[in-house]
């Protein structure tokens, strides 16, 4: 029998599934623990003019959608008008069968501005106007709060003063907001922006950073002062997984190189990077901050896109280089000094899934459930069967009732949809289950399950 589009059963292949998702994932909170909106945004409350700006602005995966079918730069990123980039969208979503872009955005037409018809060149005009009329009362704290979101952290870089989240910590936005702490361009020492940034983090903290013993002063200063802000988690965004042991007088070497200039080896880089992660693991577990880490994209590929268009534009892809011996080999040595943190991982690559669930199993601990664990479906892998076969993973290698579940990691105030999408595959593997006589169709078991992995699991992970 033909379900209707996008309706009640959506994702949802049996009455279980349905009843599953009804009675325990639907109405649960938001604890949204990776993203990259913007938090003085939040701060001002503020209220887009239209569609287009809280939809396509900053969002490569629909920009690299319109680029593959064929969509001039004019309407993706260049000087067209929002209506005109509007349409150039309406026109790639009827093409979108099968891609999460197509669900997602359907999800947040109906969940905020109530549309129930698909988009397309003929519904355009009329979903465009509808929605520029519904935004004129929707600013994002609103956004936010018919979302249910209860948590957000953002993604902050050491150097940042955090005033929006001072400001959101004296109330006014029905979320709890609280900063991320990403040191990725400390890591990238191979940068020929790496010196600039350096001077950018002095300038911030108020010391000169000449050597590696005062460059982990300035950090763990900066540690502290997000701690002092709500911070309760770190993200690193690694191309590859470095493990190069040195000593600190090595490392001291190759920062003094690039603090000239200089850039250093690949092996001298590697190095550096592994020093650095050791230190920050052991600043995070005095802190019982969670550690992310986020491994194995090949950042702006296409280098013409690169100069004209910079990063974060659409132009990476899914690396294939080996992590699993250098992970093990870091995660390793942050546990023989005593100093490995609550770890999420998350690859590129979903063949990946076995390999983080069996290294993750290796470093746990009494005291706290899924301790070392990997992370939801990431980025290109953020699909249907992405998700679906990231559960069958962790199901199989791990404990699924241990894992902390899903994250937007997106810019856009309309994205908290993604949760749903989530939790609607999650209940359907559950009730699949279920269905085959698998697991015990009990209510307890089954509220204990679904609300630990939607919702429990990571507001106790984060203390939040």
């Amino acid at each position: 029998m033909k379900k209707t589009f996008m309706g009640k059963d959506f994702m949802l292949g049996s009455e279980t599934a349905v009843r599953i998702y009804e009675q325990y994932a639907r109405s649960l909170p938001i604890i949204d623990y990776h993203c990259h909106i913007n938090p003085g945004e939040i701060a001002e409350n503020l209220r887009y003019r239209n569609i287009a700006g809280v939809w396509l602005g900053g969002d490569h995966y629909k920009w690299r959608a319109m680029r593959i079918n064929g969509v001039p730069e004019k309407y993706i990123t260049g000087d067209a008008d929002d209506y005109e980039k509007f349409e150039a969208w309406a026109a790639t979503m009827p093409k979108l069968a099968g891609s999460p872009l197509y669900s997602w955005s359907h999800l947040e037409l109906q969940r905020f501005f109530q549309v129930t018809e698909p988009l397309s060149p003929a519904t355009c005009k009329k979903i465009w106007e509808h929605c520029n009329s519904v935004l004129k009362d929707l600013p994002v704290r609103e956004m936010i709060r018919r979302s249910n979101v209860e948590v957000i952290i953002t993604t902050d870089d050491p150097a940042d003063d955090l005033r929006a989240h001072a400001l959101l910590a004296k109330g006014g936005c029905s979320a709890k907001v609280l900063p991320g702490f990403r040191p990725d361009k400390l890591l990238a020492i191979e940068s020929p922006d790496f010196p600039k940034y350096i001077a950018k983090l002095c300038a911030a903290c108020g010391q000169e950073i000449r050597s590696f013993p005062v460059l982990k002063s300035v950090l763990s200063s900066r540690i502290a002062y997000f701690a002092e802000h709500g911070c309760r988690a770190s993200d690193h965004g690694l191309s590859t997984i470095p493990y190069t042991p040195c000593s600190e007088e090595e490392a001291d070497r190759i920062l003094k190189l690039a603090l000239a200039g200089k850039t250093p080896q690949p092996a001298e880089c590697d190095a550096y990077r592994t020093a650095l992660m050791l230190y920050l693991a052991e600043e995070y577990t005095k802190r019982d901050w969670v550690m992310e880490i986020h491994y194995g994209v090949l950042r702006n590929i296409n280098a013409e896109a690169f100069r004209s268009l910079g990063p974060d534009t659409g132009f990476d892809a899914a690396g294939d280089a080996p992590a699993g011996t250098k992970l093990a080999a870091l995660l390793n040595a942050m546990e023989e000094k005593k100093a490995l943190p609550k770890t999420i991982l998350f690859s590129i690559k979903e063949s990946d899934n076995e390999l983080l669930n069996t290294i993750a199993g290796s470093f746990q601990r009494p005291g706290t459930a899924g301790r070392v664990q990997q992370g939801a479906a990431w980025w290109f892998n953020d699909t249907k069967a992405g998700m679906a076969n990231q559960l069958r993973a962790y199901s199989e290698l791990s404990v699924l009732g241990t894992f902390t579940g899903m994250l937007t990691d997106s810019r856009s105030f309309l994205s908290y949809a993604r949760h749903e999408y989530f939790r609607r595959i999650f209940c359907n593997f559950i009730a699949d289950l279920v269905e085959n006589g698998e697991y015990p169709d009990d209510e307890a078991s089954l509220a204990l399950l679904v609300k630990g992995v939607c919702y429990d699991n990571a507001k106790s992970f984060f203390n939040v």
